[in-house]
């Protein structure tokens, strides 16, 4: 599953998608489009990469973030909501997670959460991949495009 893959479907189905991006800073945003025809279902990104920003953007309260950390279930779950509600798209992506170098809020490095929002139904997948910065990222991007293919097929 890739970029390509992920406009077919979304074309095919006639089915919006927008991304907000925390540790992958767009790149999911970036992959997306540049294949053609993605603006065709592509809505748009919001990259909320500082805490400040999901609460600013987002809306996100602060005493959840506190409660929870950014790399966390429960932020990955409003991300995908909030940001399906900002961007008025079907799907919504949501990557939060810690690529490194070192652990943060308590949560090792590669500790990953990736939400989907399609039509007010949000799952979450944790994962816990490893490797540099670069390569979490990669592997976050691609588990990305594996699940919203299954959420399509599941809320469509």
């Amino acid at each position: 599953m890739n970029a390509q893959d992920i406009n077919t479907l979304f074309r095919d189905k006639g089915r919006t998608l927008g991304s907000v991006e925390s540790f992958t800073g767009g790149m999911f945003a970036s992959d997306v489009i540049s294949v053609s025809g993605a603006s065709h279902f592509f809505k748009g990104a919001l990259v909320t990469y500082m805490t400040e920003e999901k609460v600013r953007l987002l809306g996100i309260p602060y005493d959840l973030i506190d409660k929870f950390g950014v790399v966390s279930k429960e932020i990955a779950e409003m991300m995908a909501t909030l940001g399906s509600q900002r961007l008025a798209v079907d799907y919504c992506i949501a990557f939060t997670g810690n690529a490194g170098p070192k652990a943060m809020e308590n949560k090792p490095v590669g500790e990953v959460y990736i939400a989907v929002c399609a039509y007010q139904n949000v799952e979450v997948i944790r994962f816990n991949f490893q490797g540099d910065r670069e390569t979490i990222r990669k592997n976050a991007l691609e588990a990305g495009y594996v699940f919203l293919e299954e959420m399509l097929k599941k809320y469509n």
